[in-house]
C-alpha cells in the first residue's frame, strides 16, 4: 500500500513537471530573434560569415553601407519568401530552390543600384551579384526561415542583415579614417595628415578585421578557440 502511494506521488510529480515545461513553439521572442544578429550572433564579428564583401568593398563608409543595405534587402526578402513557400518546395531540391529565390532578389538589387546609383554600383563592382553565393543568406534560409513561421523569419533576417550592415560600416569607417583621413568624404585630420595607404589596400582589410575582432574579444572577455567561417 505504501509503495503504491509513493508511486502515485511520483507520477503526480512527473505530470506536474510536464505541465510546467515551456512550449518550444511559444518560448520565443521576436526581440530576441532580431537582437541576436545585431551583436550576440553578429555575422561578421561572431560567426565570421560573408568575409568576401566584408574585406573587399569596405574601403569607405558609403561602400560598406551600400553593400550592407543590398544584403539586408536580399536577406529579408529571401527569408520571407522561403518561410512562405517552405512547404511547397520538395526537400530534395530545397537548396537549389533557395538559390533561385536569392538570385531573383539579387538581380533586383543590382539593377536598382545600377539605375539609381551608378557611381556606387560601379564602385561595388561584381560584389553585388556575388551576394547570391553569400553563405549568410543561404544559411539563414536553410537553418532558420525554412523551419520557422514568417514573422520570426522576418525578425531574424532584419537582425542578421542589420548586424552585417553595421559590421561593414564599422570596417569601412575604420579603413576610410586611417586610409584617407576622412569619413564619408569629410576631411577630419586636416591637410597635414599623411594617409596610411595600406588601410585602403587588400592587406588593410585583414589588418582592420583582426584589430576589430581583437578589441571585441578583449573588451567582451570572450575567447574563440574554434576555427570556423565561410566566404
Amino acid at each position: 500500500m505504501a509503495q503504491e502511494t509513493k508511486q502515485g506521488q511520483k507520477q503526480q510529480q512527473i505530470e506536474q513537471q510536464q505541465i510546467n515545461l515551456p512550449d518550444p513553439k511559444k518560448d520565443y521572442s521576436l526581440r530576441k530573434d532580431f537582437s541576436a544578429g545585431i551583436w550576440k550572433e553578429s555575422p561578421i564579428f561572431r560567426q565570421i560569415l560573408g568575409m568576401c564583401p566584408a574585406l573587399a568593398v569596405t574601403t569607405t563608409v558609403v561602400n560598406g553601407f551600400s553593400m550592407g543595405m543590398a544584403t539586408l534587402f536580399v536577406l529579408f526578402m529571401a527569408s520571407t519568401t522561403v518561410a512562405i513557400l517552405k512547404k511547397a518546395v520538395p526537400h530534395q531540391i530545397r537548396l537549389a530552390g533557395f538559390v533561385v529565390i536569392i538570385a531573383a532578389y539579387v538581380t533586383i538589387a543590382d539593377l536598382f543600384l545600377a539605375g539609381s546609383f551608378p557611381a556606387i554600383s560601379k564602385s561595388l563592382g561584381p560584389y553585388v551579384p556575388l551576394i547570391v553565393v553569400n553563405c549568410l543568406i543561404l544559411a539563414r534560409s536553410e537553418s532558420f526561415a525554412s523551419h520557422h513561421p514568417v514573422h520570426r523569419s522576418m525578425a531574424d533576417a532584419l537582425g542578421m542583415g542589420g548586424g552585417f550592415a553595421i559590421g561593414l560600416v564599422m570596417l569601412g569607417g575604420f579603413r576610410e579614417f586611417f586610409g584617407n583621413g576622412s569619413i564619408m568624404g569629410f576631411n577630419l585630420l586636416g591637410s597635414g595628415y599623411e594617409p596610411m595607404v595600406i588601410m585602403i589596400l587588400p592587406a588593410g582589410a585583414f589588418i582592420t578585421l583582426g584589430i576589430v575582432l581583437g578589441l571585441i574579444n578583449q573588451f567582451s572577455g570572450e575567447r574563440h578557440d574554434k576555427e570556423y567561417g565561410c566566404h
